[in-house]
């Protein structure tokens, strides 16, 4: 099982590659939105932004997201570093299930480039 230590580097690993992104998947990371992630078998939630083409986890707390992000992310620790790691297929997990991404409809439309 994945640790809060390396869930936080998969986010920071996540953040930096979006950072260097180009084309249209640069301009689906250019949106300004609060964004969190909650680790289902941590029962973590990172809590933050999405702005300037990066994820800025701003706060690290326990259980699920204290406020409703624009942007909320769910999943299980491993899946979170197998998806930053290229080893889960975004669309697949999120289609069985292992992945829960919810946000309005433009936002999800924008975010299918990245993901």
């Amino acid at each position: 099982m994945a640790t809060i230590e390396e869930c936080r580097a998969a986010l920071d690993k996540l953040s930096h590659s979006m950072g260097g992104a180009e084309g249209d998947v640069r301009a689906a990371a250019a949106m300004d939105r609060t964004v969190s992630c909650h680790i289902t078998d941590l029962d973590v939630t990172f809590a933050g932004r999405l702005t300037g083409g990066r994820i800025e986890v701003e706060e690290t707390f326990p259980g699920p997201p204290w406020e409703k992000a624009q942007i909320r992310l769910a999943m299980a620790g491993d899946d979170l570093l197998a998806l930053v790691d290229g080893e889960l297929n975004f669309a697949g997990a999120w289609g069985s299930g292992r992945v829960k991404l919810e946000a309005n409809l433009l936002d999800l439309f924008r975010l299918r480039k990245l993901l």
